[in-house]
């Protein structure tokens, strides 16, 4: 339990600064909210339309698949680091299992979304 002390001690610091400094801001900082600053800044071009503006769902789909396979691919740059050292300690073979089956997972995963038609932008 000792282990844990420093990580709660600086967490406990930062959660204490974070809400020192809100609760100053909303105590001492100014209150001029007028009907300009209240309306959507969106690169200097003024809103138009509603705000009940209509996205298709396959935006969403395709940032998200690539947030996952981004991510995914950043997993095999410590593996690719490290891979030379677990050779060496005779740990080699379990370590490329290991990655093989992440590597079918993601196979798996593209063919189904391929199957499934996320991949395709009409």
């Amino acid at each position: 339990m000792n282990v844990y002390v420093p990580i709660l001690l600086v967490v406990g610091i930062a959660v204490g600064f974070s809400l020192l400094f809100v609760v100053l801001s909303r105590v001492l900082g100014p209150r001029n909210e007028t009907p300009g600053k209240l309306t959507t800044y969106e690169c200097g071009v003024p809103p138009r339309g509603g705000i009940q503006l209509r996205f298709f769902v396959r935006f969403y789909v395709v940032a998200l698949l690539f947030l996952l396979f981004d991510l995914e691919t950043a997993f095999l740059v410590p593996w690719a680091v490290t891979y030379r050292s677990f050779v060496e300690l005779g740990q080699g073979a379990q370590l490329f299992l290991a990655m093989t089956g992440f590597f079918i997972l993601l196979v798996v995963g593209l063919i189904y979304e391929w199957k499934k038609g996320a991949l395709e932008w009409e």
